[in-house]
């Protein structure tokens, strides 16, 4: 397995690759790679001849009072993970590599970022949508794999890939959990021993507005209260946001119908963490 560093590196191998007619896949992560993780990598792995995984902290998308200095990392554990898995290359920039000094070029995104996590992190889906489009720019893959539990990131970027004419196939892959339910996610190694029994509360309010849904409610306003009570019952529990929204446009609906996306984010003690499910 080949470890990059630098973009270079990068693009002379996908060329090489492109010479012998492979196909290439991306997985872009921030690290501390955990099986959701791997199961984006795996997928990416049986679908193309050679995959580039990024392993990149990306400070952009971070707001300034949030946890970008805290965030777990363990780039070793990263790179065994990745190369068990059949992952062809590693990319592991520094952030000086992918923002010079004078950086001052974005892409930006209006009426999908400006509901759910986009609300409560005015700057996030700026960074996210312009390290995805330079990493896009650098590997120039055929397909780039991202996981459901951040639905709205994978709304966001099927619409820029849209909306920007981008030659690349987005795979979305399902949200990977604990056996006691709980959504994988780097975040959760944040919490102690008393919030990790208190985090349950999200995929169980997840588990409840499903069964309302499959039960024939129609009422977004009736799962959505039903769901903020049941979070609201973890005194641990504080909520950022409960919403129901049309599955592409990310915009708040009445009536639930297909494609519909209930999406929570609930901080439980400092750590904030995200959930969801589709219609």
């Amino acid at each position: 397995m080949i470890i990059a560093y630098t973009v270079k590196e990068v693009r002379e191998q996908v060329k090489a690759w492109r010479k012998e007619g492979l196909t290439v896949g991306l997985v872009p992560t921030m690290g501390y790679l955990h099986e959701g993780h791997a199961s984006l990598m795996r997928k990416a792995v049986e679908q193309n001849d050679r995959v580039v995984t990024s392993v990149f902290l990306n400070p952009t998308q971070f707001g300034p009072t949030e946890d970008l200095e805290s965030y777990p990392r363990d780039f070793d554990q990263d790179c065994r993970l990745c190369e068990s898995i059949g992952v062809s290359m590693v990319f592991h920039p520094e952030p000086e590599e992918m923002y010079a000094p004078d950086f001052c070029t974005w892409v930006n995104m209006d009426v999908l970022t400006g509901t759910l996590c986009g609300k409560s992190r005015p700057t996030h889906f700026r960074g996210v949508c312009t390290v995805v489009s330079k990493l896009f720019n650098i590997v120039t893959p055929d397909r780039a794999y991202f996981g459901q539990k951040d639905a709205q990131q994978l709304a966001v970027i099927r619409r820029m890939v849209r909306d920007l004419n981008m030659d690349i196939e987005i795979v979305g892959c399902p949200i990977v959990r604990e056996a006691d339910g709980l959504a994988k996610s780097s975040r959760n190694t944040y919490l102690n021993k008393e919030e990790r029994k208190a985090a349950l509360i999200l995929s169980q309010s997840i588990a409840l507005g499903q069964q309302m849904v499959q039960d024939g409610e129609k009422s977004a306003a009736a799962v959505k209260a039903a769901m903020t009570e049941k979070i609201n019952s973890e005194p641990l529990a504080r909520i950022d946001y409960v919403e129901i929204v049309d599955g592409l446009s990310m915009q708040p609906v009445e009536t639930i119908k297909e494609p519909t996306l209930a999406a929570i984010a609930v901080y439980i003690g400092k750590t904030r963490l995200i959930d969801n499910f589709i219609i």
